[in-house]
């Protein structure tokens, strides 16, 4: 039999608590996306390719002078 303890929330044939599920997807995405974010950016890798292209630019600005 299905569990009754939260009787106003929407459940599903099975009995599962939509709002629980969605809280959970919610809470799971976030989770990736911070893991995502983290493992794939390095602050001194960006600040090295930022600096390649500046001097990349200036040195193509010099060469058009």
């Amino acid at each position: 039999m299905a569990n009754n303890n939260q009787p106003n929330q929407a459940k599903t044939a099975s009995g599962t608590s939509i709002q629980h599920v969605k809280q959970q997807n919610a809470q799971q995405n976030q989770q990736q996306y911070g893991a995502e974010y983290a493992s794939e950016t390095s602050a001194q890798h960006v600040k090295q390719q930022n600096a390649q292209a500046a001097a990349k630019k200036n040195q193509q600005n010099q060469q058009q002078q």
